[in-house]
């Protein structure tokens, strides 16, 4: 496993505080400790002065995994929030995970060892919507295919056919999924579009790839933002999904409404 001191998770939030504490819990009960937490809050009132949201900071803090809540208002969209957190981070690996997944307590311990195995741009799990865990989807997992040997760069675009292994993570298909092709190993790697909610990259490949800088390009109103990160990382080092997923979706209402403006148009398919 690579040492959990080099990594930053980075945790962007805006008016979730009941869910960041989830989010933070599931940290603080991680077997690697030694990783140190960043959250990015945008919230009207700050999440430092929710009791919830203090108490899962004091617990991180007491078992030996450091916690800044820094404020970054005005918001100006969520790629320039997730650059402001790359922007405070200084270690090898960041893992931005979002304010509404809680974590498996190996979860961390897993993603290091992957990175460090496979040695690719980033690594990542799906999250799981347990609400959905008797929702079957057979015909949505039949783009899945597995790393068998290197995690080699891939080019994916809207056009290309594998740009469809995106719905391998809907509702609870990566929890069917693992059940269907589950080996009995600790985890595997398998190909993906792109992951939301819990990547893991190499810091200083993410930085070359770009990171979130594009967000001056883009409207503040927008989504995707995460999509156009990874398929840039993707294609010059290779990106993989683990399975069986560790990371759960708190399946809570998206603070983001307006979705009108795909980060993929103006960047990606930009002249």
């Amino acid at each position: 496993m690579g040492d959990p001191a080099d990594l930053d998770v980075l945790i962007p939030t805006r008016d979730r505080p009941a869910a960041l504490a989830v989010t933070l819990a599931g940290l603080a009960a991680q077997t690697a400790a030694g990783f140190r937490v960043v959250v990015s809050d945008q919230s009207e009132v700050p999440v430092a002065e929710d009791a919830l949201v203090a108490a899962a900071v004091r617990i991180l803090r007491h078992r030996d995994r450091p916690v800044e809540v820094l404020r970054h208002v005005p918001p100006r969209g969520l790629a320039e929030q997730r650059q402001f957190l790359l922007d405070q981070a200084a270690r090898r690996y960041v893992l931005y995970l979002d304010d509404d997944v809680w974590l498996e307590p190996d979860a961390v311990e897993v993603l290091l060892s992957a990175v460090e195995e496979l040695g690719c741009g980033f690594v990542g799990f799906a999250l799981h919507g347990l609400s959905y865990r008797d929702d079957l989807r057979p015909h949505e997992l039949l783009p899945y295919e597995e790393w068998t040997s290197t995690v080699l760069p891939e080019r994916i675009r809207r056009h290309d056919p594998r740009w469809w292994r995106h719905t391998l993570h809907n509702a609870a298909n990566p929890l069917h999924l693992a059940r269907r092709v589950g080996t009995g190993r600790a985890w595997w790697p398998y190909k993906v579009a792109w992951i939301g909610g819990c990547v893991l990259y190499d810091r200083e490949r993410l930085v070359e790839c770009g990171g979130f800088e594009f967000w001056r390009s883009v409207p503040p109103a927008h989504s995707g933002e995460d999509v156009v990160a990874e398929l840039r990382v993707m294609e010059r080092y290779g990106g993989a999904g683990l399975l069986p997923s560790r990371a759960y979706h708190l399946e809570l209402p998206t603070t983001v409404h307006d979705r009108s403006a795909e980060c993929y148009d103006y960047v990606l398919d930009s002249p």
